[in-house]
């Protein structure tokens, strides 16, 4: 039997199918944009990845993340209450509650309650490091412990966030079917080529006539003539992106 064909995905295309998925999910944009890095995060450490994105996009749609609440708090420890969101949802603000309890008791320890596939919350561990957290993860039925203490940060991304420096050098396998699924979910957050979308693409909006609104420092060399001739057909689909 053949081997599942696999392509290398780098962290731009990843973190872009990311963005226009996750920004047709109807999430605050504050909420989306602390995810994008999310799904490659896993990806590489083997946990859901991007066949979780693909499988929960419409119970990310649907999610409320305002619902998300501490429940039981004493000194350097919490119950965090997951309100049946998302890990995904939820690590974020894990993340930043346990950098205030660090910061205000030197050690912290928390207890996440009712998220959707809770051993998602491996991905603290990583997303910590570039916090100046040091975090460790211990899975308990559905409910997740998560204990910090501080990680002092260096300035280097490979001792800081050694898992984006991994992905940077070297990116990640992904097999090939999963990523053109990905890859055509994310196109539905662009608009249909057409000479006017083309017209409104990037910083400007070029008007019919060829002039420009919008940027006033059209001195390097843009040829603004291929925003407004009509489109050439060709036998290849485009990888407009």
């Amino acid at each position: 039997m053949n081997e599942p064909q696999t392509l290398r995905a780098m962290p731009r295309e990843m973190r872009m199918m990311s963005e226009r998925i996750l920004s047709m999910t109807g999430l605050p944009k504050g909420v989306f944009l602390a995810l994008q890095d999310v799904p490659m995060y896993s990806q590489k450490l083997g946990l859901g990845g991007f066949a979780l994105l693909e499988k929960r996009f419409d119970d990310l749609g649907e999610a409320r993340p305002e619902k998300i609440c501490v429940t039981a708090e004493e000194a350097g420890w919490l119950r965090l209450d997951g309100k049946g969101q998302h890990a995904w949802l939820v690590l974020p603000a894990a993340i930043d509650l346990l950098g205030e309890l660090v910061a205000r008791f030197g050690n912290a320890e928390m207890v996440v309650a009712h998220s959707l596939d809770p051993e998602e919350f491996e991905l603290a561990e990583a997303f910590a490091q570039r916090n100046g957290l040091s975090v460790t993860v211990t899975l308990i039925g559905q409910e997740v412990s998560l204990k910090a203490s501080p990680r002092p940060l260096s300035g280097d991304v490979r001792r800081d966030d050694p898992l984006l420096w991994l992905l940077l050098t070297e990116g990640q396998p992904i097999r090939a079917d999963l990523w053109w699924r990905i890859y055509h979910l994310a196109k539905k957050a662009l608009a249909a080529d057409s000479v006017i979308s083309r017209r409104h693409a990037g910083p400007m909006i070029v008007n019919q006539d060829g002039s420009v609104i919008g940027r006033k420092d059209n001195d390097d060399e843009t040829d603004v003539s291929l925003l407004i001739a009509p489109r050439a057909e060709t036998q290849t689909e485009s990888t407009n992106s």
